[in-house]
């Protein structure tokens, strides 16, 4: 896929991310999650205290996977290195956003107050290396 056909894959409808992480003792850490693009940057909501929230405290690397699970399949794999932002008005606007994408406009405000708040990370993932496949049993 071009740059286009991937961030336009990656960005339909409501498709989830798989985001992937290193525990303390080297273990790898998959979990779903909603994000919507910034540009340069994959952008998500986490807590402080979950796996994911500590794990990119301690190690900003990431891999993100997005795929479609109907034939012919196709698939994103983003690499990158995450930010973790503990600014209100930031974390309010990014989480709203994702809160219309995945809720639709009328539940955005109601995820982003309640993603918006101490004890959540706004991540912000500056997009690395992408790998993107299209069609794989067409």
């Amino acid at each position: 896929m071009t740059e286009d056909e991937w961030r336009a894959f990656v960005s339909a409808g409501t498709r989830t991310g798989k985001v992937g992480v290193t525990r303390k003792d080297g273990a790898p850490h998959v979990t779903p999650i909603w994000f919507v693009l910034d540009g340069p940057d994959l952008v998500f909501n986490t807590g402080k205290e979950t796996i994911k929230g500590r794990a990119l405290k301690r190690d900003p690397r990431v891999s993100i996977s997005v795929d479609d699970q109907v034939p012919p399949y196709s698939y994103v794999a983003i690499q990158g290195e995450a930010t973790l932002i503990d600014e209100h008005a930031e974390k309010l606007e990014w989480a709203t956003r994702i809160g219309e994408r995945y809720m639709g406009a009328d539940r955005a405000e109601e995820f982003g107050t309640r993603n918006a708040v101490p004890g959540e990370y706004l991540v912000r993932v500056r997009i690395g290396k992408v790998v993107a496949h299209r069609d794989l049993a067409g």
